[in-house]
């Protein structure tokens, strides 16, 4: 029976086929992108840039530099922020001098924590003035207008459900005005139902 050899070469091909490449971006393609799939493709191949998400509104610009610099030099970083507040909205865009430096941050960035979160990162096609403002209701991401958990990194309650909880938190003042307010006369009734009170206070003793 004739043995199988695997050579080097097979086994690095085998470990490729079943380990993703760290560098390779994503499936998402911006809905605002004016170009097409293919040219999408094209500018990913080539791109600078990355894309970062899920950070805290509270992580700092010089936060960013710090840990994406170990990638490779920066040419700039665009903050995101609020489309309303101008305040930060949790994502930013990272540009390098080089496509290399990007595929870098990919493979090594991507994934790590900052301000007890895990970053993702992944490459852009590139920053065009507008982008770094969010494009949900409320200003912010559109993924912060529909969560439902609470995230204090993130401004505490979506959108949505901090409408929701507003509403909730205003019906319960009000039950609670209706229980307190009590009704003409019935203050007597009740100090009647007690008896007479002492000095002290304390009917009856």
């Amino acid at each position: 029976m004739a043995s199988t050899v695997l050579t080097d070469s097979t086994l690095l091909e085998d470990m490729f086929t079943i380990v993703p490449r760290l560098d390779r971006p994503s499936t998402y393609k911006d809905h605002q992108y004016q170009g097409s799939v293919t040219q999408w493709d094209q500018a990913l191949a080539k791109t600078a840039t990355l894309y970062v998400g899920n950070l805290s509104f509270y992580t700092t610009e010089e936060q960013l530099y710090e840990i994406f610099s170990k990638a490779g030099e920066i040419k700039r970083i665009i903050m995101g922020l609020s489309r309303n507040t101008k305040t930060p909205c949790g994502f930013c865009f990272v540009e390098y001098y080089t496509h290399e430096s990007a595929l870098e941050c990919m493979k090594y960035v991507n994934g790590t924590k900052l301000d007890d979160r895990i970053i993702r990162t992944d490459l852009d096609p590139g920053f065009r003035e507008g982008r770094q403002f969010g494009r949900g209701r409320s200003g912010g991401q559109v993924r912060d207008e529909y969560r439902q958990e609470y995230d204090e990194a993130r401004g505490g309650w979506g959108h949505m459900r901090a409408k929701q909880e507003e509403e909730r938190r205003r019906q319960q003042e009000e039950s609670y005005e209706a229980i307190s307010t009590v009704p003409s006369g019935a203050e007597l009734q009740i100090n009647s139902r007690l008896g007479p009170s002492s000095p002290s206070g304390r009917n009856g003793y």
